[in-house]
């Protein structure tokens, strides 16, 4: 017990026996979503909760975002009652980019689910997740989902689970784990190993129930504490304002009652609860009074934060704050500056993109907001690319236009040396791409560290790869290994500057003029490279029309018509076939733009532009370049 809790080592300590707190952590895509649903729909919720549209799958997946990338974003949690006990259940997100939700949500819970897909086994996400679980000391149950995979192979995935476990230093009572099987699509899961590629033996999840009643401790607190309620979460509500999810430490919380909200600086304020919530499988609902080992939604403090404590009057005693991850990659995002600004969007001032940037810092604890030396343009720091790509994507859904910059890696000095960030890498391909996935990590200074053969005809490749080797790195993967590779990777600690990476091989080709696409100008500059527009498209001087095959940049004409004149020479007017063009969307659009260029974004559009619109300015500061770089050699 931390000298901070020493007002509680006198009294006689209890436990809920009717509550369980649990969270569920796997890698991205291995169905922890899908074992939620199995969960709620077995136990009743669904009858009693109106499912909205029908056939609506993964009911925890409440975004559209999130519904349309297949992933979950947000943190969230649900209750599942069984008899008279009740679990409440956290979905974490598989992504590391999010991993400042995994945090928030291991410090609600007793004890954890680990997923593993029997076919692909432990994953980067999975190592992530498992070492925040195992630091904090908590409980595991394994659960091997998808055992009903053709090309499953759970007995070696169980034992590079074992492995795992191993290699990140767990305790001999961390590693005495119970394994239950599952097919969380089917919803059934048993305690016997079933064949590969079988289904468990049992019809429903009743072991997987029972798992969790024995495996995970039930919440503990200390007789006549004093309130304690930590602040994990945070979210809002059309009708009540801002909403603190909180897990009851210590105490009992009453609707009404005033409490001391003990801020991050340790400033002190009292504060009335007007709302207390608790869930109630899909939905919260309004509660007089709550108990230690129940995680609520309180309504009232409109400024509260993640890690505060709402402590008892009498004898107010902080909780310790929620410690993440520092950010690793950062990019600008600024108000929208070109010329065709204003077409689709709404939100166009700084004001207006200043205020989402800080309303998003509320309920991120895994982003900073930094100002720059441009009053209109701030600089986000995030976990990932992805991270990033969804904040703009959903400030782009809700109306903004905005400028965002490359994402670039956070350095950091250490004993005077800089230091970059390392991801860990993990590839699965066929293995007929080894020789080419060689040389783009190569290229990448990617260093080897573990190559498997499963004798299937495919690999995997574990890497120690910079960040800054990885931004946009996934469309060129794909491209090379036709689709059919798969990638993971997660943050792994700072080494020093790994030097010069080369990046995009390929230029860009550049409008020169404002003006509208037209075929007859596309049909003479699609010989050059891919292009990005089609005919009737706006653009602009310094905005990327294309991907030139060769490495330098080009100023085309793209908006030029044909002369119409009356003379026509028979057989000679060909007509003008176009190649369909490529069309970006904003990952691929902030994959592709290189240092000089950037990403504009409007609800209708995104275009990718020169930082620099003006041509001639654009030579002046390349020649310029030259001339450095000649007098650097001589």
């Amino acid at each position: 017990m931390s000298k901070k809790q020493a007002h509680l080592k006198d009294l006689p300590v209890k436990k809920r026996e009717d509550l369980r707190n649990v969270a569920i952590i796997a890698h991205v895509d291995h169905g922890k979503t899908t074992l939620v649903d199995a969960m709620l729909w077995q136990s009743g919720a669904f009858a009693a909760h109106k499912v909205q549209g029908e056939g609506q799958d993964r009911m925890m997946d409440s975004m559209d975002l999130e519904r349309e990338k297949g992933i979950t974003i947000l943190a969230k949690n649900t209750a599942v009652k069984r008899g008279n006990t009740i679990v409440n259940i956290i979905d974490t997100p598989g992504h590391a980019d999010f991993g400042g939700e995994v945090e928030r949500g291991l410090e609600m819970v007793d004890g954890v689910i680990l997923l593993v897909d029997a076919s692909e086994g432990p994953l980067p996400q999975t190592r992530f997740v498992l070492r925040k679980a195992l630091e904090k000391n908590l409980p595991v149950i394994l659960l091997i989902n998808k055992v009903d995979r053709p090309d499953s192979r759970i007995a070696e995935v169980v034992d590079e689970a074992y492995e795992l476990f191993l290699d990140l230093g767990a305790t001999e009572e961390q590693i005495e784990f119970p394994v239950v099987y599952a097919s969380a699509k089917a919803g059934r899961a048993s305690l016997k190993r079933p064949a590969d590629g079988g289904m468990p033996e049992e019809e429903n999840l009743d072991v997987l129930f029972d798992t969790i009643f024995s495996a995970i401790p039930a919440p503990v607190y200390h007789e006549g504490a004093p309130l304690q309620a930590h602040v994990t979460n945070l979210d809002s509500s059309p009708f009540l304002g801002r909403l603190a999810l909180c897990r009851v430490r210590e105490g009992v919380i009453k609707k009404g009652q005033t409490v001391t909200w003990i801020k991050t600086d340790g400033t002190q304020e009292r504060v009335k609860i007007s709302e207390l919530l608790i869930t109630e499988a899909l939905e919260r609902v309004p509660a007089l009074e709550a108990h230690p080992g129940d995680i609520i939604a309180v309504a009232g403090i409109e400024t509260i934060t993640l890690g505060e404590t709402l402590a008892d009057n009498e004898s107010p005693h902080a909780l310790p704050l929620i410690i993440v991850d520092e950010p690793s990659i950062s990019m600008t995002i600024g108000i929208n500056t070109s010329p065709l600004a204003g077409k689709s969007g709404k939100m166009l001032t700084a004001r207006q993109v200043k205020g989402r940037l800080d309303a998003e810092l509320v309920g991120n604890v895994s982003l900073r907001v930094l100002n720059t030396e441009r009053p209109d343009t701030w600089e986000v720091q995030g976990r990932g690319e992805l991270q990033l790509a969804v904040l703009v994507e959903i400030m782009k859904r809700e109306g903004f236009e905005l400028t965002v910059g490359k994402p670039q890696v956070v350095i950091k000095k250490i004993d005077g040396k800089i230091h970059e960030p390392m991801e860990r890498l993990t590839i699965d391909a066929p293995e007929e791409y080894l020789g080419v996935l060689t040389q783009l990590m190569a290229l990448r200074k990617g260093r080897m560290e573990q190559m498997v053969n499963h004798g299937t005809g495919w690999i995997r490749l574990d890497y120690k790869v910079p960040s800054r080797g990885l931004i946009g790195f996934r469309t060129e993967f794909l491209t090379e290994t036709r689709g059919t590779g798969l990638l993971h990777h997660v943050f792994d600690g700072y080494e020093p500057w790994y030097g010069d990476i080369r990046t995009r091989a390929t230029g860009s080709l550049v409008s020169d003029r404002m003006g509208t696409v037209t075929s007859y100008a596309l049909y003479g500059t699609q010989d050059r490279g891919t292009i990005f527009v089609e005919p009737g498209d706006e653009v602009y001087e310094g905005m990327v029309i294309g991907e030139n095959s060769r490495s330098d940049d080009m100023d085309v004409n793209c908006v030029r018509e044909k002369k119409l004149t009356n003379m026509r020479a028979s057989g000679t007017d060909e007509s003008e076939r176009l190649i369909p063009p490529k069309k970006l969307n904003m990952e691929g659009a902030l994959e592709f733009c290189r240092e000089d260029e950037c990403v504009e974004v409007t609800p209708a559009v995104v275009r990718i532009r020169k930082v620099t619109l003006n041509g001639d300015e654009r030579a002046r500061a390349t020649s310029r370049q030259k001339k450095a770089n000649l007098a650097a050699d001589s």
